[in-house]
């Protein structure tokens, strides 16, 4: 066997570059989204029963949480795609030219992975800014001294919570676009 390995061309620097930084940068950015969007995903489920327990008008908020949904279902898909990454990359260390996957095709997947994180980055943005907006007309509509019967008509952690799962989601997007730009990068050069 070993005699077989010695006589197989090796990999051009090149490939062995593009394979390495495939995997390397799939793998990190793969993980740091996952983390990022479990954050998010259990933030946002643990948000919902807690607004209707609380009786908060549900339709002010209901477009934020929606935008963050499907922020977060488009990380999903990122998410896959970015797997594929690593996949890809030791695919690419086939001895046989013939069997590894073409540049073009990988370049596509990584232009697929970044249209993902783009849109999924702009309905998390979408979302934050709802709320954002949404806590500041809460907290611009009372003044200082005035004592409120009703305490839903204040900022309160719930309405921040939902931000951060926001902006969670903000920060795993924001890493998948910039993985997509670096390898798309390496790969050209």
């Amino acid at each position: 066997m070993s005699r077989e390995s010695e006589l197989a061309p090796s990999l051009p620097p090149a490939v062995q570059k593009v394979s390495n930084n495939l995997q390397r940068w799939g793998f990190w950015s793969f993980w740091l989204q996952l983390v990022l969007g479990i954050i998010s995903t259990v933030t946002l489920l643990f948000s919902i029963p807690a607004l209707s327990e609380s009786k908060q008008n549900l339709q002010a908020v209901q477009f934020g949480i929606i935008s963050a949904f499907i922020s977060i279902v488009l990380l999903v898909v990122a998410l896959v795609l970015c797997y594929r990454y690593g996949k890809i990359g030791k695919k690419i260390q086939n001895r046989d030219p013939a069997m590894r996957p073409k540049k073009s095709e990988t370049i596509r997947l990584i232009q697929i992975g970044l249209v993902f994180n783009l849109v999924g980055m702009l309905f998390a943005i979408i979302g934050a800014e709802t709320l954002v907006g949404l806590s500041l007309a809460k907290s611009l509509t009372l003044s200082p001294q005035v004592l409120s019967a009703n305490p839903q008509q204040f900022v309160n952690a719930l309405d921040l919570l939902i931000i951060q799962a926001n902006t969670n989601t903000i920060g795993a997007h924001f890493a998948g676009i910039v993985t997509s730009l670096i390898l798309v990068s390496r790969i050209n050069n």
